[in-house]
């Protein structure tokens, strides 16, 4: 007994301990602002509008919460689309003994399958889940308008776009509030919830409400191109594809942040949620596309090629017979083809060189989305990496990574990096400010924090009062 407790408290100092305990106790504090001055709408029915595969799986989310949703698609065929996809949710619950018989037809009893939106005209709360371009989510939103009651909350659950321009299709653009969910819907645990600039304090806090019916995970964010979680992720993409360029291949990428502690690594995720969909939103970019940053067209020309990831058979990897990914030479051929067409001599990373890359390109870009304001905390970022984009638990998140390496450390490996591209690793001037000895990434803010924002004092006031709550119960 002595020996494990020996070890034990050996343990429950060092750096994982440390991080696992942060995390859990940021997941306890993800919350409602404290001065949102309305209450949240009943929440008995809920609308959802496109029954594709987040659509469905959101319907379903809120069908295991017990409320009654009616699934919204544009014709009849879409309706036979949306049910067959519900199918497929339910019959895999069946299958893992996750729900029986009769919890499955209780679901199918509160589900109402139609193109008629009308059939919404009860719901409190209605999400589009449409396809990903600006004019199609406004007439969705202006259709929802026109059958909906006037107080009913609108959400739309895009990913990228900006929830301000939708909302100026409204009569009254304060009913409009982002709810970001990830895929599959009825099990990652993230909702990002996005607040416009006139987003009204009901209609925020009817997605923290729902939030907490989900049993989700809820992290307030700001209006911009992504996000929280999609503007970190573009970076790490972005630098991923760097290395690929420049030194690696995909498999070689992906090893290094499987070695890193993420389940996958960029690529073979990719394969998961198909070329098409990032490819789609590169050309979305291509008129804001800032010309001094380096653009890496391998990705095009596998979508070109119809490489589009497992549902095509092929993408980063090849998936022969539906089975598991076997590398692809002609991966590898179209980044050295590249980079002699670039003028590019490649060189050789070691599997530390190439996570530090990654890791380091997403720091940056969170120290900006902290001082931004698009992040309320530091704590939230961690929050949306590791419950929404695979960040390895046990390292605590990204900022809280950070501030375990040191935002000095952080800010000379930037430095000595830009000398080979500035555009993509030119340190933060918010992480600069930041790198003196004793400072935290998590002090990063923008000084005017506004409405419902945690400041780093509150949080870590509210982490310290938990931790010695727990430190007193396990020291006995």
């Amino acid at each position: 007994m002595r020996s494990e407790r020996a070890a034990f408290l050996a343990l429950r100092q060092g750096d994982q301990a440390r991080a696992l305990r942060h995390i859990f106790f940021a997941e306890r504090a993800a919350k409602a602002p404290t001065d949102l001055a309305a209450a949240p709408h009943s929440l008995d029915t809920v609308a959802v509008v496109g029954g594709g595969t987040m659509g469905a799986g959101i319907a379903y989310a809120l069908l295991n919460a017990g409320l009654s949703v009616a699934l919204l698609e544009t014709d009849a065929e879409g309706v036979a689309r949306a049910g067959a996809n519900i199918d497929k949710i339910v019959s895999a619950s069946l299958k893992r003994g996750l729900i029986d018989e009769a919890g499955a037809e209780a679901r199918r009893d509160r589900l109402t399958l139609t193109s008629d939106y009308a059939a919404a005209g009860k719901a409190t709360l209605a999400i589009e889940a449409a396809f990903e371009a600006m004019e199609v989510k406004k007439q969705v939103l202006s259709a929802l308008q026109a059958a909906l009651p006037a107080e009913a909350v609108l959400a739309t659950n895009t990913s990228y776009l900006d929830i301000d321009e939708m909302a100026a299709v409204l009569d009254d653009p304060a009913r409009l509030v982002g709810l970001h969910f990830f895929a599959p819907a009825h099990i990652m645990k993230l909702l990002e919830i996005v607040r416009g600039a006139q987003t009204s304090d009901a209609a925020l806090a009817t997605g923290f409400a729902l939030a907490k019916r989900l049993r989700k995970v809820p992290v307030l964010a700001g209006v911009c191109d992504g996000f929280i979680g999609n503007r970190i992720l573009a970076r790490y993409r972005e630098a991923a594809d760097t290395v690929f360029m420049d030194a690696a291949t995909p498999w070689e990428v992906d090893e290094a942040m499987v070695a890193f502690g993420y389940a996958m690594g960029p690529y073979e995720a990719q394969d998961l949620s198909g070329l098409d969909i990032a490819h789609a939103n590169r050309r979305r970019q291509d008129a804001t596309r800032d010309p001094a940053r380096r653009y890496i067209p391998i990705a095009d020309r596998m979508v070109e090629l119809g490489k589009l990831g497992r549902k095509t058979g092929a993408g980063w990897y090849r998936y022969p017979g539906g089975g598991g990914k076997v590398e692809d030479p002609i991966v590898a051929d179209l980044a050295l083809e590249e980079a002699h067409l670039a003028g590019i001599t490649r060189t050789e990373m070691t599997e530390a060189e190439i996570a530090e890359r990654l890791v380091l390109a997403m720091i940056n870009e969170g120290a900006d989305i902290l001082h931004e304001g698009i992040a309320q905390s530091a704590r939230d970022i961690d929050l949306v990496t590791v419950f929404g984009y695979g960040f390895p638990r046990w390292r605590g998140g990204l900022m809280w990574h950070a501030d375990r390496l040191g935002v000095a450390h952080v800010v000379q490996r930037l430095e000595a990096l830009a000398a080979e591209d500035p555009v993509v690793w030119t340190p933060s001037p918010h992480c600069c400010s930041a790198a003196t000895p004793g400072v935290r990434c998590r002090t990063i803010a923008r000084p005017d924090r506004g409405r419902g924002r945690l400041t780093p004092l509150d949080f870590n006031g509210l982490l310290t009062t938990d931790l010695a709550i727990w430190w007193k119960d396990t020291d006995r």
